[in-house]
């Protein structure tokens, strides 16, 4: 596993390439071996600190006790959320973009967002089309992604749900009517981060608005879009006066963590938040006991994060062998009991002991967003129109 000093030396060394070649050519600093060892398979991900902790096990495991133990040796490259200026989605973009060949671009793990944006800059031809017999553990997995769909392979689910302190809810809404009519009720008690902090707080900015509008539009990244969101945003408008106050303010916390704390100290009543950061926090008893979770009608929004093979890597078969490692028992529990992730296999398999709350959450009915570049706009309207009401 990688020390955060090595960490540190790979960020800065991709961050110091040029927006046309990325930092994907061959024996870059990403940490892919110089010497063309067959073995080596580069992997790139990004995330919060607690992503890339699971991965450090993750990839531990891979390189020693799995199957291909011996045979490849996975290599992770992760870009912690907001460090430097250059996306994993504008690098790979760029390396597309010069031709490059052979690069340590071997795997990349994507959300739904940063999925549909390269795709939409590059083509989802840019990505290997995955061949079902090499992902054998994938033969049990219903979900698939929205974007480039024969392209790239699901591993874990993630979604946003209600948050509620149980002792002071003992009913909590059913539907998005019930949740309205709530926050009313109940001026003050609940809260939602700022969208641009944390995909919460997006998640319910943007499933409120888009509520309102055809369901096609949902997992689309096309500018015509943008002229249906305004029956939503005046419908956050409404719900402005209502919500978390502090000196008197109405306040939107930053970032998720914002408003869990805020829920945790009995300063709210409830919140959205994303399953896998409450349970993983109640877990370890950093939360108290009585926050639950719930979903509702029409359902706060989900994705699934998703594995791709660029066609311009150079280990396209290591590549296959740790997403087929992805959905193995194995590595499903790990992603389990170590960030309540949702699992995509049959949860049978698996140890859910502590995480029942998990099994609750059936892939299936997730309602999927991604609407690519559209986030950018949606998040620099929502805070010249709601942010800027004080």
């Amino acid at each position: 596993m990688k020390s955060k000093r090595f960490l540190a030396m790979v960020l800065a060394g991709c961050m110091a390439a040029t927006a046309l070649t990325g930092c994907g050519s061959s024996g870059s600093s990403s940490g892919s071996d110089s010497s063309g060892d067959a073995k080596t398979v580069s992997l790139w991900a990004t995330g919060s600190d607690n992503v890339r902790e699971v991965y450090e096990t993750l990839v531990d495991d891979f390189n020693k006790n799995s199957e291909y133990a011996g045979k490849y040796e996975v290599k992770l490259n992760f870009m912690l959320n907001g460090t430097g200026t250059q996306t994993l989605t504008d690098m790979l973009a760029s390396a597309k973009k010069a031709n490059q060949e052979n690069t340590d671009y071997d795997i990349v793990d994507l959300g739904g967002d940063d999925l549909s944006k390269v795709v939409s800059q590059i083509g989802e031809d840019a990505f290997v089309k995955l061949d079902s017999s090499k992902v054998p553990n994938a033969a049990g997995v219903s979900a698939k992604s929205s974007v480039a769909t024969d392209y790239a392979q699901p591993f874990r689910g993630t979604t946003v749900v209600l948050a509620y302190d149980s002792e002071k809810v003992t009913n909590p809404p059913k539907t998005w009517d019930e949740l309205t009519a709530w926050i009313k009720a109940n001026p003050g008690r609940f809260a939602y981060n700022t969208p641009g902090t944390g995909g919460a707080g997006d998640s319910f900015a943007r499933t409120a608005v888009y509520n309102f509008m055809d369901q096609e539009a949902i997992t689309s990244d096309d500018t015509k879009w943008e002229d249906s969101w305004g029956k939503g945003f005046e419908y956050l408008k409404s719900l402005h006066q209502y919500m978390y106050k502090s000196g008197g303010s109405i306040v939107y916390p930053n970032k998720n963590q914002g408003t869990l704390d805020l829920l945790n100290q009995g300063e709210i009543d409830m919140c959205p938040n994303w399953a896998d950061m409450v349970l993983s926090q109640r877990a370890d008893g950093t939360l108290k006991d009585t926050i639950k979770i719930t979903q509702i009608e029409p359902a706060l929004t989900g994705s699934f994060q998703s594995l791709v093979i660029p066609t311009f890597g150079s280990n396209t078969d290591g590549a296959y062998a740790f997403m087929n490692y992805m959905l193995s028992d194995k590595a499903q529990e790990l992603l389990v009991h170590d960030m309540a992730a949702i699992p995509l296999i049959d949860t049978s398999k698996i140890d859910m002991t502590g995480f029942e709350d998990v099994e609750n959450l059936d892939v299936n009915n997730f309602r999927i967003m991604s609407i690519g570049d559209l986030s950018t706009d949606f998040n620099q309207r929502w805070d010249n129109e709601i942010g800027a009401l004080g």
